[in-house]
């Protein structure tokens, strides 16, 4: 859902950009589903193959996985801000690791 994500569905996916998830499925989907998102990413303009795609997305799980990566880098950046002393600004970056793994929360 676009209103969870915080952008429209299939924006990158009609502008041909390659993105995690889409490689995710074209890596863990069958061959033909691996086909038809290489087609869709290389042709742009794949709103039309948008379904499927989802469908093929979901079937091998690559938003969860995308999400559970974003989690961890998010998690390994927070570790690594704690080098920093505790100020407000340390805080805001925090903050911002959060906010950018919770765009549907």
């Amino acid at each position: 859902d676009g209103e969870q994500l915080g952008k429209n569905v299939g924006d990158d996916l009609n502008e041909g950009k390659p993105t995690l998830p889409l490689l995710h499925a074209m890596h863990h989907g069958t061959p033909e589903q691996a086909q038809m998102i290489r087609t869709a990413i290389e042709q742009g303009n794949g709103r039309h193959l948008l379904e499927p795609v989802l469908e093929a997305m979901n079937a091998c799980g690559s938003l969860e996985w995308t999400r559970q990566r974003a989690e961890e880098e998010a998690d390994k950046a927070i570790a690594a801000l704690q080098v920093l002393p505790d100020t407000p600004w340390r805080e805001a970056l925090v903050g911002l690791a959060h906010i950018a793994v919770q765009r549907d929360r």
